[in-house]
Order: structure tokens, then sequence, then C-alpha cells
């Protein structure tokens, strides 16, 4: 029998559809291992308040978050709405990158194991995988900076994101931007496990074998980015039917 696969419930408001699917990106996070304790966030444009953000309270840890726990914080990074508190720093990270980006909806931010060990890779992410020639004509660098420091940190990721999707904050971890949640996941997604590969393959001591150009701007080109969302957006359905299954309540 296939697989009935559930569209979006247009009788939902779109701030409720949008809290559902930033509360399934956090527990995505519990799921491939990207949490780094409770201290890395994702966010999501308040739909009709394009000035104002969700962000997931420092309280929670990731497994834990559901649609009516998320805060909302303006362009400023501060906190506006919600019982519990947000971290600053977080609030300041996607303040910048959503301000300085009409075009997006959500952003993703981790600190992996994987991800922080690339981000402290003078080479940078290489064309090693598959996976990493599907995004790298759309990866970044961005230097290390003390994230506290809100306006000359916020000028720097506006700037370094440009028109980018995915970015590696070096000494400190990876960021993602979406037009929708699934092109958000599909890049960070793609940008972590290319991480893990390349820590793999750098960790054999065998010479790596890497991707020619031509090869990485074929793989990259068959998203039609940006006219077109990746066809690997496509993927979250299916991810959000496994959460409705393995863990359940993130609609709450």
């Amino acid at each position: 029998m296939a697989t009935n696969v559930t569209s979006i419930d247009t009788a939902k408001s779109a701030e409720q559809q949008t809290r559902e699917n930033l509360a399934a990106l956090y527990r995505l996070y519990a799921k491939f291992g990207w949490t780094d304790l409770n201290q890395t966030h994702a966010a999501a444009r308040v739909p009709g308040e394009p000035d104002l953000f969700f962000l997931k309270p420092d309280e929670f840890l990731m497994e834990e978050v559901t649609a009516s726990s998320l805060s909302k914080v303006n362009m400023n990074g501060d906190q506006v709405s919600g019982d519990w508190q947000v971290n600053r720093a977080g609030s300041l990270i996607h303040a910048a990158v959503l301000g300085a980006r009409p075009d997006i909806n959500y952003s993703a931010h981790t600190h992996s194991r994987a991800g922080a060990a690339v981000s402290c890779m003078d080479c940078g992410l290489l064309p090693l995988s598959q996976h990493s020639g599907m995004i790298l004509p759309t990866v970044v660098q961005h230097a290390y900076q003390d994230v506290t420091n809100a306006a000359d940190e916020c000028a720097a990721l506006a700037r370094d994101i440009g028109d980018k999707f995915c970015m590696i904050m070096e000494n400190h971890g990876l960021l993602t931007v979406g037009r929708s949640i699934g092109e958000c996941f599909y890049y960070l997604y793609y940008l972590e496990i290319s991480c893990k590969i390349q820590v793999d393959v750098l960790a054999s001591g065998q010479k790596p074998l890497l991707l020619s150009d031509e090869i990485v701007q074929g793989l990259f080109n068959d998203g039609g980015v940006p006219v077109n969302e990746p066809p690997g957006a496509e993927d979250w359905n299916p991810q959000v039917r496994w959460l409705d299954k393995h863990m359940p309540g993130f609609r709450d």
C-alpha cells in the first residue's frame, strides 16, 4: 500500500504551520545529533510580521521543543514574547541573517562535532563527495568573531552570507538558510554530512580523491538554485512523518 503523504493543512494558520515546522526542525537536531546540549538554534520568520522571528528558549532541549514553546524575537535580537528566555548570541546570529535576507524565512545554526572540526580547517569544505558537490557553490566562509559584539558581528554575518545558502563559521560551526523549511533542512543535512565525510577521509590518512570543478557545478546545477528549491527539499515531509511516529508532540 502506498504511503499517504500528508499535504499542508490549510485549516491551520500560517503562524501555526511555521511554529510546527520550526519545532520539527529542532526535533530533527536531536535525531541527527546536532544538539550541542541545548546551545544551538534554528529560527523562522513570523508570517505577516517579517521583522520578527521564532526562536527556541534556552530552557528546552531540542527534543522538548513544541510549537507553543517558541518565543518571538525582533531584528535587534530582543525578545518580544514568550514565557522563557532566549539565548542572546543565538538571537543576534539569526537576526543578522534574516534581517539581511528578506527572501529567507528559515535559518539553522549548529555546533556539531564534524561541522566544528571542518570550521577549524584552513582548507574549508573540500569537494570530496557527491554530498559536498551538491552544495559547494553556495558555501561561504565567515571569520570568527565574538557574537556578543552585536553591531560588528551582525554586519559581518550579513555581508558574508550574501546571496548564498550555506556558511562555515570559522572555529565555530555551520549555518544554513532557506526560503522554505525544506530548503533550509536540505542545506543543513548535506552540509553536515559533507563535513562528516571530510573528517573521516582526512583521518584515514589516504590521499583524497577530489571532484573536478565541472562535476561539482553539474551536481549543484541539478538543484536549479536560486530559481528553484533543490530537489532534495522534498525530503522534508518524510522526516515530519518520522517525527509524528517516533517523536510526537512537537505540534502542541
